[in-house]
């Protein structure tokens, strides 16, 4: 959390959650990298329900780790995450469409699975170091030319 007062009030909703509800996970830390891999690729999706989102490296990991992804369309997000192909794209602060999307994966392993693989495949095409350094060579090409 951002803050102290803010750390205790998620806190204090998480516990509120954990009283009426089994199996509520709350990481409270960073995790090691390899942790967060293994994570991610043992989930059926990720979520990332943000509000403002410059890019979105978080969802590439996802991607990378081969799981579909749940997450708000806005910012950078859209251009990494497409709608339908390799996750869901929902409107920020929208939580009953947050939810249907969740569900929607959730509830439909498979689809889930070929959203997860060709998110895998995207990020490895589109966002590699090889395709971020042919990008930028084709860039300063058209610039210099």
């Amino acid at each position: 959390a951002d803050t102290p007062d803010l750390a205790r009030e998620v806190e204090a909703l998480v516990d509120e959650l954990r009283a009426t509800r089994s199996g509520v996970i709350w990481v409270q830390e960073m995790l090691p990298r390899a942790e967060v891999a293994q994570v991610l690729t043992h989930a059926t999706c990720f979520v990332c329900p943000s509000v403002y989102e410059p890019l979105g490296i978080v969802n590439l990991e996802a991607m990378a780790c081969e799981t579909a992804v749940v997450a708000s369309a806005v910012g950078g997000i859209p251009e990494v995450v497409v709608d339908g192909e390799t996750g869901l794209l929902v409107p920020p602060s929208e939580p009953d469409a947050l939810a249907y999307a969740i569900n929607r994966l959730l509830d439909d392993p498979a689809l889930a699975a070929r959203m997860g693989a060709a998110g895998r495949e995207r990020a490895m095409r589109a966002f590699s170091w090889r395709a971020i350094a042919e990008q930028t060579v084709a860039l300063y090409e058209r610039v210099v030319t």
